[in-house]
């Protein structure tokens, strides 16, 4: 478990420097082109790369920490931080649909690792009546 931490605490850091640079990392490395965003999957109604990086994150981070609740509230911190520091930044604009895919991230992983943790109840239940 360990090796959790360490990977959540070096996925927030990217995650941070993404958010915080003045266009696109990814864009700059893939298509010597900072302006272009480079896209997944097609949006729908949440912004689709966005949705991947907080519940990756999300989910490992969840995994890791013993205190849910501390982890989903920083986690729900720093996805309205990181798009509201986009009215700072240049060449970054602030967009509801990045939001909205920044906080399904949070909440989708919250709700599979709750599933998660009442299936094993479950069967660790079921296995002490047996």
């Amino acid at each position: 478990m360990k090796y959790l931490k360490t990977i959540f605490h070096i996925l927030n850091i990217l995650l941070i420097i993404f958010y915080l640079f003045p266009g696109s990392i990814l864009g700059c490395f893939f298509f010597n082109d900072c302006q272009i965003q480079p896209q997944i999957t097609r949006d729908f109604i949440i912004s689709s790369n966005h949705f991947y990086a907080f519940g990756l994150l999300s989910f490992i981070g969840l995994i890791y920490q013993k205190s849910k609740k501390i982890m989903f509230f920083y986690l729900i911190f720093l996805s309205i931080f990181l798009e509201l520091m986009h009215y700072l930044i240049p060449n970054r604009s602030f967009e509801y649909q990045d939001l909205l895919g920044n906080l399904f991230g949070v909440t989708i992983s919250i709700v599979i690792i709750k599933l998660i943790l009442f299936f094993k109840d479950k069967n660790a239940k079921i296995e002490k009546l047996k």
